[in-house]
């Protein structure tokens, strides 16, 4: 019943985004404290962004540098791009599953707590 599947097969290759990125999911740490460091590294050229995220001072800045040298190793390894002209295109980070955990209060009563979770993803791109 399928129609056309090598012509759509090949405008999926066409339409396929060339650029290297990277991403990590159900990072034990909430979207919006990501967020605040994920700020501080767009638009700037990734060796830059790695010496940035080196010495900010968050409980996210470990992971997303790990993150960024993840996509800096895939554009020299896969894409053979220079890393000397590569730049952070891209960086977001969404929303992952919230884990619930029960804390126990007085009078039999308990409470719940959320331990949120994010996906980041890292888009790098070659000036």
């Amino acid at each position: 019943m399928a129609t056309r599947i090598r012509e759509k097969a090949a405008a999926r290759q066409a339409n396929k985004d060339t650029r290297a990125h990277a991403t990590v999911k159900n990072v034990r740490i909430s979207s919006r404290k990501v967020k605040i460091v994920i700020d501080l590294i767009r638009g700037k050229k990734a060796e830059d962004a790695l010496a940035i995220l080196k010495f900010t001072p968050k409980a996210a800045a470990p992971v997303v540098e790990k993150l960024l040298a993840s996509a800096i190793a895939n554009a020299e390894n896969n894409l053979g791009k220079n890393r000397d002209n590569l730049y952070v295109a891209e960086v977001f980070a969404n929303e992952g599953p919230t884990y619930k955990r029960y804390w126990a209060r007085s009078h039999g009563r308990a409470d719940v707590i959320l331990k949120r979770t994010s996906h980041i993803t890292v888009v790098l791109d070659e000036k």
